[in-house]
């Protein structure tokens, strides 16, 4: 058995190699790094197997061991349909005239384990549309009633509410080599095999249509202005990212609430949002910028002024991050319904004993234009303490100002704290969240002392 560390590192060098293929739009690179990608499966599922006997005879808790699933007796039924077809002497024609489809539990559990394993896939409105050709949307999120007579005006301001998203317009194609290896490990087996290949097509073409689409022979992606001006048939630009230097509450706050406003104006609430950025972003950018130091010397990370769940991609750009409401991207993955797997011999370059195409239908774009928003955080600057004190009015001998300082340190001497009026400390205390007691600044310094020391022994 090979090591897993190295297992996985291939599969993701191969997935990689994939990615650039599809942006790269030669059909024959696609479908080589299509093919080389499905054969590294096949190979690891052959691996899986090589020690395994009496196959077909492995109980429930055996299978689930070795990755595999107790098949449905749909699902039974349509891959034996399936091997006995492809070991046939004319297998396109086989194929062609097969009386059963693949059942809808197998995409339902790829559907599944991509919504597990995949966080930007789990948080937007992903739909398995099944074998449906369009997918009505509202543009609004929901309908206002309208009271009075019911009139046409009134009718064709609610149906223009509504649009219609082509399900059928773009497909995903995965090429699958096949051994007749493969095909007598029996149904249980090729099942693990189709689903992984599957998983890893649709994660791979997924997340670069959901991120950055261009809206050409693939979905419309986050970061694309959907009001921009624009031909028929030519990418929707990319939106105009805001500049941040900081995540500071009133910066993010504006933030937000340029999505709190649908499309057509009206307002909407907001609750939890994604923040989708490039790995390499998040490491050396967005992870200083939300980190912060507690007083016993531990760090809270991904601390944010509003409720933010922060997903790396790969796919997003480096210098700049997507803000966005999740729920508000729809993405839709149907199958054919005549079937799914088919034979094809297009791509003789393919040095395999025989090639199979399994054909996804997809669409995916944002619900309306400000559902997402493109920031630009090329200078975000790392967190910093904001510390506010009060200001005094010496004519009215009142507090009625505050200045900002930024603090670094998490730890005061009792010489700094001298150093401070009482208006400071008592707002450094409130930051650093210490319960201050005492009359008078020595009180309230010997209180902080206290406080701190305490909070370092936690």
């Amino acid at each position: 058995m090979k090591n897993k560390d190295l297992l996985e590192r291939t599969k993701k060098e191969l997935a990689q190699k994939f990615n650039n293929a599809l942006k790269s739009g030669d059909i024959e690179q696609v479908a080589q790094a299509m093919a080389d990608m499905a054969e590294n499966i096949q190979n690891e599922v052959l691996e899986r197997a090589k020690d395994t006997a009496a196959i077909e005879q492995l109980d429930a808790a055996a299978m689930a061991a070795r990755g595999l699933r107790r098949l449905t007796s749909e699902e039974q039924k349509y891959y034996e349909a399936v091997i006995n077809a492809m070991k046939s002497d004319n297998p396109k024609q086989a194929l062609t005239s097969l009386d059963v489809t693949m059942p809808k539990t197998i995409i339902e559990d790829v559907f599944d384990n991509l919504r597990a394993n995949h966080p930007l896939l789990s948080v937007i409105d992903f739909k398995n549309t099944t074998y449906m050709t369009e997918w009505i949307l509202s543009k609004n999120g929901k309908q206002k009633a309208v009271w009075g007579e019911i009139t046409k005006e009134i009718e064709e301001e609610l149906s223009g509410e509504f649009e219609k998203l082509d399900i059928v317009l773009h497909i995903l194609t995965a090429f699958m080599p096949v051994a007749k290896s493969m095909l007598d490990l029996g149904p249980t087996w090729l099942d693990s095999y189709v689903r992984e290949v599957l998983q890893d097509a649709l994660y791979v073409g997924l997340e670069d249509g959901v991120v950055c689409g261009t809206g050409v022979k693939m979905p419309i992606g986050m970061t694309r202005d959907l009001a921009a001006a624009r031909k028929e048939n030519e990418p929707y630009p990319e939106k105009e990212a805001i500049k941040v230097t900081t995540f500071t509450p009133a910066v993010y706050g504006e933030l937000i609430s340029k999505l709190a406003v649908r499309g057509n104006g009206r307002p909407r609430a907001v609750g939890k949002v994604i923040m989708v950025v490039n790995p390499t972003d998040y490491l050396q950018r967005v992870m200083p910028a939300t980190t912060l130091q507690r007083p016993d010397g531990t760090y809270a990370n991904d601390v944010l002024p509003y409720p933010t769940e922060i997903i790396q991609s790969e796919e997003m750009s480096r210098g700049k991050a997507v803000l966005g409401i999740p729920e508000q991207y729809f993405m839709g993955i149907g199958a054919k319904k005549d079937g799914v797997i088919e034979y094809d011999d297009s791509y003789k370059f393919l040095q395999r004993e025989r090639v199979y195409a399994a054909f996804l239908y997809g669409n995916g774009k944002p619900k309306d234009n400000n559902s997402f928003i493109v920031i630009d955080i090329s200078e975000l600057r790392p967190a910093a303490y904001m510390v506010y004190t009060a200001t005094l009015d010496a004519a009215k001998g009142e507090e009625n100002a505050t200045e900002v300082k930024t603090v670094e340190k998490t730890k005061w001497t009792e010489a700094e704290l001298e150093g401070m009026t009482v208006a400071q400390i008592e707002g450094l205390a409130a930051y650093m969240k210490y319960q201050l007691t005492g009359d008078n600044k020595t009180e309230k310094i010997a209180s902080f002392i206290a406080a701190q020391e305490a909070a370092g022994s936690v």
